[in-house]
């Protein structure tokens, strides 16, 4: 069950379907208002090491400013951000590796040059951080632009780019701002499995997304935001079974499933290449289903389907 929208609780409102992982990161009652806006309003959640954590929300929700409170970047007005139990200092941000959404490289400077200088700010030494460079670039694909300019690459290499600055100091802890969009399916592959290498090297990896179906496939776990709180978090697996049934069905001639649409008990969340995806309540027997779909015409898809991350994100903002 999505919870209900009363903000004036603490927790209750709060679907909590999480695993038994040993948490690493933690954010404890954040808030921060920005004149009659509140971009955070206590949220508290904790962020487990060896996953890949989807943060979710629609824009405006507060995920940027939460990613910014991380790192020192925005002031908190109340809340606390901890890191194996204790509060995060300067120095052990030295240990986290950010990528943000806005371009956070220098357009003039040469690729290499420039992740060297991440690296030796961060803590390495010359030599170190020009063998971590090399590593990186070549690992993301970009080491024959070692001696580019940034703003001679395309959108995608840049995203690359911008990856291996955030990892080149071996991060335990990596907090990433969209880095998925605009990428082309190569990019998306080659991004997605440097991600989840580095969630089963132990590191705590927790990135935003607007493109559901790749968290869905990339993420153990999910954490969705709105207004400022914590409306869901849980495993990706355990929320797709949870909530009501979803049946799959294919009416020939009916692309609309207006078949459907007076069912009691049941709704039509969308229409895709002429199959209903149907939720269900519980009082539905699936043969009154059925039956309704053969009386419209030719049945060639009746299937129980998972719930998908795209529904459990908006029935949380309903």
């Amino acid at each position: 069950m999505i919870a209900d929208k009363d903000f004036n609780s603490s927790e209750s409102h709060i679907e909590h379907l999480s695993g038994g992982s040993s948490s690493v990161l933690e954010l404890r009652g954040l808030a921060r208002r920005y004149g009659s806006i509140k971009a955070l309003d206590n949220l508290t959640f904790s962020v487990p090491a060896g996953q890949v954590v989807g943060f979710l929300g629609a824009n405006g929700a507060g995920k940027t400013t939460t990613m910014r409170a991380i790192f020192g970047l925005t002031d908190l007005d109340t809340g606390e951000v901890r890191w194996n139990g204790e509060l995060v200092d300067q120095e052990k941000r030295r240990r986290f590796g950010y990528m943000p959404e806005e371009r956070g490289l220098y357009p003039g400077m040469l690729v290499g040059e420039q992740i060297e200088y991440f690296g030796r700010l961060h803590g390495l030494s010359a030599f170190d951080a020009t063998a971590a460079m090399k590593v990186w670039l070549d690992r993301l694909g970009v080491a024959d632009r070692m001696n580019s300019k940034v703003d001679t690459l395309s959108h995608g290499n840049q995203q690359r780019v911008q990856l291996a600055a955030a990892l080149i100091h071996r991060p335990e802890l990596i907090v990433l701002d969209e880095p998925l969009s605009g990428l082309d399916p190569n990019g998306i592959d080659d991004i997605s499995a440097v991600l989840t290498e580095q969630a089963r090297e132990g590191c705590c990896v927790i990135f935003s997304s607007h493109q559901l179906d790749l968290v869905e496939d990339l993420c153990e776990s999910v954490s969705i935001i709105d207004h400022g709180r914590l409306v869901v978090t849980g495993r990706v697996d355990v929320l797709a079974t949870s909530g009501s049934r979803r049946l799959v069905v294919r009416v020939e001639g009916d692309r609309e499933a207006m078949w459907a649409r007076n069912i009691d008990g049941v709704s039509v969340s969308e229409t895709t290449g002429g199959a209903a995806r149907l939720v269900l309540e519980k009082s539905v027997d699936s043969d009154t289903i059925l039956n309704a779909a053969i009386a419209a015409g030719k049945v060639t898809q009746f299937s129980f389907e998972r719930r998908r991350l795209s529904e459990v994100f908006r029935e949380a903002l309903t």
